[in-house]
C-alpha cells in the first residue's frame, strides 16, 4: 500500500506540473496519472487502496467543502439572492431533460436508462470547482458580485439534488414504483444539514474561544466532525433525508461567522491539506475509469456529452436572468457550471452493480463525461476569469 501511495502521490505531483507548464489544468495529469497506474493499464495501485477508494475520495471532498465553508462569506452570498437558488436545481434539471431528450435517438436507450443517465452526468464536481472559485475569492475576481459565491452555493446543493433523483430514478427501474417521497426529501435534507452545520459550527465557535488549543488540534476536531456527519447522512437516510455535506459546509461557514479570525487560520491549514488531498482524489477518480468502456461509446457518447452540455448552459443563463451580470460574466458562470468528476467516478457504477440493462453504457458516459468536462471546464475557468471577471 506504502508503494502505491508513493507512486500515486509523485506521479501525481509530476503529471501535474507538466500540465500547468503547458497551461493545462494540473487535475490532467492526476487523472490520467490514475489510468496508467489503475488496475485496466500497469495496475500499480494496491487493491485495498481500490478498495477503500470511495472513503478516501470522500475525505478530499469533505477537506475542500469544509475549506469552502471558511471562505465563504454569507454576506456576499446574500448579495445574489435568488440565482443562488436558482442554480441549485435549475442547470440540473435542464441537463437531465438534455439526456431524456438525446440519449434515446443517439444510443438507443429508453426513457428510464436516460433518465438515470441524466441523473449520473448532472451533477457538477465540487472537487474541481471549489478550488477553483476559492482561488478567485483569494485573488478578488468577480467578488463585488458574488460571482464566485453564487458559484459554489449552488454547486454543493445541486449534488444533493442529483443524488436524490438518481435514487429515485434507479428504484423506479428495480421496482417499477416511483417515490415521490424521495423527491419530497430533497428541501428537508437540505434544510436539516444546514440547521445541523450551523449548530455544530456555533458550538465549536463557542468551544475554540473558551478552549485555547493549538489550530491543528481544532482542524482535526472539525475533521472528526465532518466524518460523523457523512457517516450519519448514511445511516438516517432511510429514516430522515439529512445532507451531510451540506452540514460540512455549513459547520465552516457559522465558525467563520462567530470566529472569523480562527476560521481565516484554519482555512489556511485546510489549503495545506488539500495539497496532497487534491493528488489523490483524482488520480482515484482517474482510476476508476476504464478506457475501454470509453472507446467503445464512440462519437455518439461523446455527442451526448456535448449536447446536454448546451442544455445546462441554457439552465444556467436562465438562472441568471434579470440580474446585473454582464454577458461575459454569464458567460463564465457557464463555463464554471460545467466540470464534472466526483459524482460521476461515486455513482457511475452503480447501475450495472444493481444489475440494470443500462449499466454499461451509463457508466461508459459517466467515464467520457469525467474526461471531458472535468479538463475542459478546468481549462475554461483559467482561461476566462481574468479577462471576463473585474
Amino acid at each position: 500500500m506504502l508503494i502505491s501511495i508513493a507512486y500515486m502521490l509523485m506521479l501525481g505531483m509530476f503529471l501535474g506540473w507538466i500540465c500547468r507548464k503547458m497551461r493545462l489544468p494540473a487535475l490532467m495529469g492526476m487523472i490520467f496519472t490514475g489510468i496508467v497506474l489503475g488496475p485496466h493499464v500497469l495496475d500499480l495501485i494496491d487493491g485495498s487502496i481500490l478498495t477503500i477508494s470511495a472513503d478516501l475520495r470522500k475525505i478530499a471532498l469533505i477537506i475542500i467543502l469544509t475549506r469552502a465553508g471558511l471562505s465563504l462569506d454569507l454576506n456576499d452570498l446574500k448579495k445574489v439572492g435568488r440565482p443562488a437558488v436558482l442554480m441549485c436545481f435549475v442547470p440540473a434539471c435542464f441537463e437531465m431533460a438534455g439526456m431524456v431528450i438525446l440519449a434515446p435517438k443517439l444510443l438507443g436507450i429508453t426513457l428510464l436508462d436516460a433518465a438515470i443517465m441524466g441523473s449520473v452526468v448532472a451533477a457538477v464536481s465540487p472537487a474541481v470547482i471549489v478550488p477553483k472559485m476559492l482561488k478567485l475569492m483569494e485573488e478578488g475576481y468577480g467578488t463585488e458580485k458574488g460571482i464566485p459565491q453564487l458559484i459554489l452555493a449552488g454547486a454543493s446543493v445541486d449534488d444533493v439534488f442529483v443524488i436524490v433523483m438518481f435514487t429515485a430514478f434507479t428504484n423506479l427501474a428495480q421496482s417499477g414504483e416511483f417515490s415521490a417521497g424521495s423527491i419530497a426529501g430533497i428541501p428537508v435534507s437540505i434544510l436539516l444539514g444546514i440547521a445541523a452545520g450551523a449548530v455544530i459550527g456555533i458550538a465549536l465557535a463557542k468551544y475554540f474561544e473558551k478552549v485555547h488549543i493549538r489550530d491543528t488540534a481544532k482542524v482535526v476536531i472539525i475533521l472528526c466532525v465532518a466524518f460523523i456527519l457523512v457517516t450519519l447522512e448514511d445511516s438516517l437516510k432511510t429514516a430522515v433525508p439529512f445532507s451531510g455535506l451540506i452540514a460540512i459546509m455549513c459547520v465552516g461557514i457559522a465558525l467563520q461567522k462567530k470566529r472569523n479570525v480562527v476560521a481565516r487560520r484554519l482555512s489556511v491549514k485546510f489549503n495545506k491539506l488539500w495539497v496532497a488531498a487534491e493528488i489523490l482524489l483524482f488520480v482515484l477518480v482517474g482510476a476508476t475509469i476504464d478506457m475501454e468502456y470509453a472507446v467503445s461509446a464512440g462519437a455518439a457518447a461523446i455527442l451526448l456529452i456535448l449536447g446536454v452540455l448546451v442544455f445546462r448552459m441554457a439552465g444556467v443563463l436562465l438562472c441568471l436572468l434579470k440580474t446585473g451580470l454582464t454577458m461575459k460574466e454569464r458567460g463564465f458562470c457557464m463555463f464554471a457550471y460545467m466540470p464534472k468528476a466526483t459524482v460521476q467516478a461515486a455513482i457511475g457504477g452503480v447501475p450495472l452493480a444493481m444489475g440494470l440493462s443500462c449499466g454499461n453504457i451509463v457508466l461508459t458516459v459517466a467515464v467520457l463525461a469525467i474526461l471531458i468536462t472535468a479538463p475542459l471546464g478546468a481549462f475554461l475557468i483559467d482561461l476566462t476569469y481574468r479577462k471576463w471577471l473585474a
